[in-house]
């Protein structure tokens, strides 16, 4: 079992242990996703880029934003192993999706959204 793997057993076991599982819905879980990472958006929110670039050279900052990377991080682990998604075969999978809409040669250094793929 991979990292992820033991991480979600984690937040399984956590959650079994309180009796959460009744909680820890789809909908639920979602949510509480998104709260976490607006939560990480707080920390970054009013910073230049070369300021949220080196975010993680004031100590505070740093504990605070890896704080918050590790509930989004937590909260995306359980969701998925809610639903029963591999979390790294649903990335392995968008990212090849993302190699043939974006070709290299036509996508270099432009921002514009590809067509979908047909």
């Amino acid at each position: 079992m991979g990292d992820l793997g033991k991480l979600a057993e984690r937040l399984r076991e956590f959650a079994a242990a309180r009796e959460w599982e009744h909680y820890h819905t789809p909908k639920n879980l979602v949510m509480a996703l998104a709260g976490e990472v607006g939560e990480l958006v707080a920390e970054f929110q009013w910073l230049t880029a070369e300021e949220a670039a080196s975010i993680m050279d004031d100590p505070q900052a740093g504990r605070r934003v890896r704080a918050e990377i590790g509930d989004v991080v937590a909260y995306l682990v359980r969701l998925a192993d809610v639903l029963g998604i591999d979390l790294l075969e649903a990335a392995e999978a968008k990212l090849a999706e993302s190699e043939r809409r974006y070709d290299p040669a036509r996508y270099r250094g432009v921002y514009r959204k590809a067509p979908p793929l047909e």
